[in-house]
């Protein structure tokens, strides 16, 4: 299962519910060197691994707007005039907690009169009151909003962590494609994925990975998080590395390196894999950022394969010096041989707040 987000001048290079920037790139200006800290010799088992990623949202996405018409032909929205908005987030209907869409639909025909909606808009609280109307078309009391409360799509695996069992994945947050919200997770799961199919990306055209979940019965893991910088959560057993029979070392972005590195990511047979990149330009950062270094594919085989970067490589895993350094980010849409990494003290930063 797959979806996109679009935003600015990228694509999210996979990601569940797969995200996408589209655009031109241009230059950022390169901060100041900073020393960032980081547990020293942390080691981590790098991923790699193709997974999909299934979530419950916290309470109640408004993807949509719409007016109702009413028993006299008139046509009102209720929703948009109470004041609320697409991305918005209903968490209560009169003290009433709600958790999926059909939720909502229910406690509204309960109450059958003026609601009081708890809202969550980005960092804010909210309380909005609004009148539902009576739908002509099938006798409902309605809202005037379209709702959701599940997402689900492919990634890759970062990293899993054998002293505490966490893991990382992504390297960017999972965001509603209708709305570009960051979505809270409620509840949600880590699971096995299997490559079906790779679409090769093309300049303007950014390519992508197709596969299925499988032992949905058997996750990997809980997920607990959902950042801009990754999601995160702890699993439910241990995870190899079948390219690597021990962990590695952290490197942090002082020790980063332009020229030869490597990716990990699943392609073929559901085989992990190690292709070559380079590093080819190095951002050093005071704040985190998911676009730390440049990156181009000069592996013949996944360029034979993919064409470069495409969605679903979100979250790979990129080692240089035998030390795992980062993760994948993005592709440039109009160089699919190019994108961008997050270096990994951030996720690392990001999983521990």
């Amino acid at each position: 299962m797959k979806s996109a987000f679009k935003k600015g001048g990228l694509i999210f290079a996979g990601l569940l519910l797969t995200i996408i920037l589209v655009g031109q790139l241009t230059e950022a200006p390169q901060n100041d060197a900073a020393s960032v800290d980081v547990v020293s010799e942390r080691v981590l088992v790098p991923g790699g691994h193709s997974v999909g990623v299934r979530m419950d949202v916290k309470g109640v996405l408004i993807v949509g707007l719409e007016e109702i018409e009413t028993a006299d032909g008139e046509r009102i929205n209720p929703g948009i005039k109470a004041g609320l908005q697409i991305g918005d987030m209903i968490l209560e209907i009169n003290g009433t907690k709600v958790y999926k869409a059909s939720e909502v639909q229910e406690v509204v025909n309960e109450i059958r009169g003026d609601v009081n909606l708890k809202v969550k808009r980005k960092e804010d609280t909210l309380n909005i009151r609004l009148t539902p109307v009576l739908a002509k078309e099938d006798g409902l009391y309605k809202l005037g909003v379209w709702v959701k409360d599940k997402t689900a799509g492919i990634g890759t695996l970062t990293y899993y962590d054998p002293v505490s069992q966490s893991f990382g994945a992504l390297g960017h947050a999972i965001v509603d494609p209708e709305t570009g919200s960051v979505l809270s997770v409620d509840n949600g799961q880590l699971l096995q994925a299997q490559v079906q199919s790779i679409q090769e990306g093309e300049v303007g055209t950014p390519g992508e990975i197709r596969g299925v979940f499988y032992e949905a019965e058997s996750p990997l893991g809980g997920l607990e998080k959902n950042t801009s910088y990754g999601i995160f959560g702890n699993a439910y057993h241990p995870i190899e590395n079948t390219l690597y029979d021990k962990p590695l070392v952290v490197g942090t972005q002082d020790q980063v390196e332009k020229g030869k590195a490597y990716i990990l990511t699943t392609l073929d047979d559901n085989k992990l894999q190690r292709f070559e990149i380079e590093i080819e330009r190095i951002d050093h950062q005071k704040e985190p950022s998911d676009k730390g270094m440049i990156i181009q594919v000069t592996d013949e085989r996944l360029l034979e394969k993919s064409g470069g970067i495409v969605q679903g490589m979100s979250g790979s895993p990129i080692i240089q010096n035998d030390r795992i350094i980062g993760a994948v980010t993005h592709v440039f849409v109009n160089n699919p041989q190019k994108g961008y990494g997050i270096f990994i003290e951030w996720m690392l930063q990001e999983a521990a707040s």
